[in-house]
């Protein structure tokens, strides 16, 4: 799971959303009341609380301070420096409240500057030595989390960096938009902040540092009789290696624990945690399918435990490598040979989990990633919050997909676990979607039945188990305090609006719910639409202004609420280019916004007001979408990257649409001007490297070489300019370095930890690039390269429904033509339709789709309910609609794009 995105689940139980709109549930600090000094300026924003007195400009960058505390020495620390900063006219910051704390000190935050609670800034560093010495005596005996990205200082709660005051972004060597410092040369560099103190070379530490420095290097790995040899992984609550006991040559797996950092829903962290840990595993000692204890230190104040190396794989990476949804072709006896091993393997877990109920123990975190496999043996890993089975307690840091509902508790959450790995192990999203809607159980079980030749008793027993509807006797039975009695009320999402917007998700109004959905296959075009239109329209709030519609966490970047990918821009788009109507409440709220963005906002066609102006014009408003292109054009824009998504590679093809829409010649030498930039960039074929890293990380469509070639392709359609296509093919050459064949002949984007199919970054969106290459120019290898990529498009399973990463994107892909000879109405694209019912949800009196991680429903165009739409519309809608800037020119751009060039 991406760290972001568990933060983002905190705020709503249906959305991503921030905390920033939760006040009245998370308040601020009680410091945050104090009136503002006379003469200071105050602002505040989603995370922080920033003051400074007003005749006082700071640096743009220099030595700042970090002061670390636990929530109980918080209100304590932030009284003393605000008296401290106040008297002294100091710039200063804090976190807003003890949600925001837990928020960016859990385990899953970012570890490298997870711990901050108050920035001070310094004027110079004259005042930067006196303000740290001052302030170290104040708060000495304040206990914090150690800043991995600083240095300390003695052994209280201060840390220091050196690192920009003021907001400045850069482009890194790949054109990722990132914030930045100068150096000497008055160039805007990197500001790195990695989990390490770190400063920029040309800075000289000051000589009162040079002690703490010392000491902290003093802190090693020497004298230990264990040889760190790879990291295993990586969290907040410290690192997980895997070493060699010097002394006797055999693997271990060491676990270390940050003090105070990591921490869980009950604020518990990463030590407390790791010591329980050594506690249970030294209760359940011999037994087959844990991990033997061999021993616990500390080193500084880290602690670690260092237990048996497990040679094996993790159940999700097993399963994974077997399942045969994610083949070209699957066969009756693939299905049959890969239920008979899972099968198998769930009886093997299950005995595991069992061994441990008989030891007075819940595992409390069982899920495919903690249960290694490792020949015959199966074993459990990551006892951190396991429990004593008399406790009868509710796991304080379960995996989303697999935390029980709040009526199962103790063993009955193990037992309601397993019952979700037994859908897991054949439809591997099925337990993210279940805690959106828990009726979507049954919806689930149905389609693995219809899929994989499981017996009906087996996924019966594991339903019952989830709704909590009946005790039973299979693996999946309920069993425990808890396990049988009626789910309680609210376990589900709450639903905005109306009261009676808010049915029960998994009680009888739950699988009403899941029964009368008009899902895509089973219910008509309009009447899926409709339903898709009633949903997006139920989550609307045009009372914020940071967002209209919910969607991915992209939105919370400036801008992000407006844009075509993640914004109103893209939802409005799709709800007038599919037929599902206008909305001009809506489309003001964004022409309002559009005129007035904020600092930050992209400028690019998908992430930013270039995609904005291409959704207004498409809606009619002409004027308004000239007037923002114009916007667009004023501004710096030269030094953007490449991309189709935010660069160079979407503005010009926008600029030529706006030119064969209005038939201003300007802006097709704007384009033309723009396209030359971009070959002026290109290199060669070799110029990117065939696995992700290097100057481009990225491949595909949206942020790869495939958007520059699309953008010579449609400046050749422009000039007949020879030259445009040859550029296209580097472009597009380069993008097919970074493929690899699967050994069933499909042609995925190599990503190192896994092959991309898909439509945004995966192989998909390169053989769309391709397909258009080659109506103008044979090429044999290109061809060659297409045949291998098509049948990406027709697989049976996608973990995700999207457009830009799921299953809406092949539909969309396959009717812009990826596979020739497959149209519209071709059996295949019928049956990704129908398909789609795997993701579909209730929502608002209609149809909605979950974003991109599948935790919260989305109603964007990347990553959930628009995007479906858009997608279906390009395949069921009678006038065939397109994917701005990607779907090919003869598909009409909307509604209210006419074919005919010079209107205004």
């Amino acid at each position: 799971m991406i760290d972001r995105y568990e933060i983002y689940c905190l705020a709503d139980p249906a959305f991503y959303d921030s905390l920033d709109n939760q006040r009245a549930k998370h308040p601020d600090f009680a410091t945050a009341e104090q009136k503002v000094p006379p003469g200071w300026e105050h602002r505040a924003t989603d995370t922080w609380l920033h003051y400074g007195p007003a005749d006082r400009s700071l640096p743009t960058q220099g030595w700042k301070i970090h002061i670390s505390a636990c929530l109980d020495d918080a209100e304590r620390t932030l009284r003393i420096v605000w008296d401290y900063c106040t008297a002294n006219r100091i710039s200063f910051k804090f976190l807003r409240g003890p949600r925001v704390v837990t928020m960016l000190n859990s385990k899953y935050a970012d570890r490298g500057s997870s711990g901050k609670l108050v920035t001070v800034y310094p004027a110079d560093e004259d005042q930067f030595e006196l303000v740290v010495k001052e302030l170290d005596a104040l708060l000495h005996g304040v206990r914090g989390p150690y800043i991995l990205s600083d240095l300390r200082i003695g052994e209280g709660p201060l840390f220091v960096r050196y690192g920009g005051f003021a907001e400045r972004y850069c482009l890194t060597t790949g054109r990722e938009r990132v914030l930045a410092i100068e150096d000497p040369a008055g160039t805007l560099v990197p500001d790195r902040r990695g989990p390490s103190f770190s400063p920029p070379p040309w800075v000289t530490l000051p000589a009162f540092l040079e002690p703490h420095l010392a000491a902290r290097n003093a802190v090693t790995m020497a004298g230990l009789p264990y040889e760190i040899e790879r990291v295993l992984h990586f969290s907040n609550g410290g690192g997980v290696y895997q070493a060699r006991d010097t002394r006797t040559g055999r693997s271990v797996v060491l676990k270390e624990a940050r003090p105070h950092a990591g921490l869980d829903a009950v604020g518990r962290d990463a030590v407390s945690r790791l010591a329980h840990e050594a506690d249970i595993l030294r209760r359940l000692s011999g037994l087959p399918a844990v991990p033997a204890l061999h021993d616990y230190f500390t080193l500084g104040d880290h602690h670690f435990m260092v237990q048996e190396f497990i040679d094996g794989r993790t159940l999700s990476a097993e399963s994974i490598h077997r399942h045969p949804l994610t083949r070209a072709v699957i066969t009756p006896e693939d299905a049959a040979e890969y239920t008979e091993w899972a099968l198998d393997m769930l009886e093997r877990v299950d005995r595991a989990v069992t061994s441990l109920h008989e030891r007075g123990v819940v595992f409390g975190d069982l899920h495919p990633f903690n249960v290694l496999v490792d020949g015959d043996r199966v074993v459990l890993i990551d006892f951190e919050v396991a429990t004593l089975a008399d406790a009868n307690a509710r796991p304080a840091l379960a995996h989303p997909g697999f935390g029980p509902p709040p009526d199962r508790t103790g063993v009955a959450a193990d037992r309601y676990a397993l019952a979700c790995l037994h859908l897991a192990l054949f439809a591997p999203m099925s337990t993210v979607l279940i805690p959106l809607h828990r009726a979507k159980v049954t919806h689930l079980a149905e389609l693995v039945r219809e899929t994989f030749p499981v017996p009906r008793e087996v996924v019966d027993a594991a339903v019952r188990t989830i709704l909590g509807t009946g005790e039973g006797t299979g693996p999946g039975a309920a069993t425990g305090d808890g396990g049988s009695a009626a789910p309680a009320a609210g376990t589900g999402p709450s639903v905005r609006g109306p009261a009676a917007a808010r049915p029960r998700t998994d009680g009888p109004d739950g699988l009403r719910l899941m029964r009368e959905l008009p899902v895509p296959g089973r219910a008509s075009w309009p009447e899926v639409r409709d339903a898709a239109r009633r949903a997006i329209l139920a989550s609307a709030t045009l009372e914020r202004d940071d967002r209209l519609f919910p969607g991915d966490v992209q939105q919370f970047q400036p801008g992000g609420g407006l844009n075509l990918a993640n914004g109103a821009a893209g939802v409005l788009y799709t709800l007038a280019a599919t037929g599902a109507g206008r909305f001009p409440e809506h489309e003001e709220w964004l022409r309002e916004r559009a005129f007035a963005p904020k600092p930050g906002t992209g400028l690019g066609l998908y992430d930013g007001l270039h995609g904005v102006a291409y959704a207004l014009a498409a809606l009619g408003r002409d004027e308004d979408a000239l007037d923002l292109l114009a916007l667009c054009l004023r501004e710096k824009w030269q030094d953007l990257g490449q991309s189709l998504h935010g660069g160079l590679a979407g503005i010009g093809l926008n600029l030529l649409h706006f030119w064969r829409l209005t038939g201003d010649g300007s802006l097709r030498d704007a384009a033309l001007e723009v396209s030359g930039i971009v070959a002026d960039r290109l290199g060669s074929v070799d110029s990117v490297p065939e696995i992700s890293g290097g100057r481009n990380p990225h491949a595909g469509l949206m942020r790869g070489s495939s958007g520059p070639a699309l953008l010579f392709l449609s400046a050749y359609e422009a000039t007949g300019d020879r030259s445009l296509l040859d550029h296209a093919g580097v472009a597009l050459r380069q993008d097919l370095r970074r493929c690899t064949r699967r050994g069933d002949g499909q042609l995925q984007v190599q990503q190192g930890w896994r092959t991309n199919p898909y439509l945004d970054e995966g192989s998909a969106g390169i053989g769309l690039a391709l397909r258009r290459h080659i109506e103008h120019r044979d090429d044999e290898g290109f061809a060659e390269a297409l045949a291998g990529i098509g049948p990406v498009a027709t697989l049976d399973y996608y973990v995700q429904s999207g457009l830009f990463a799921g299953r809406s994107g092949m539909i969309a892909a396959l009717a812009a033509g990826l596979r020739p000879g497959i149209g519209r109405s071709s059996p295949e694209v019928t049956a990704q339709v129908s398909r789609l019912a795997w993701h579909a949800m209730p929502y608002g009196g209609g149809l909605a789709f979950p974003g991109n991680q599948l935790l919260r429903l989305s109603m964007d165009l990347a990553t959930g309910t628009a995007g479906v739409l858009l997608a279906l519309g390009t395949v069921l809608h009678d006038e065939p609609v397109r994917l701005p800037m990607i779907s090919p020119p003869g598909i009409p751009a909307g509604p209210a794009d006419p074919s005919s060039q010079g209107r205004r």
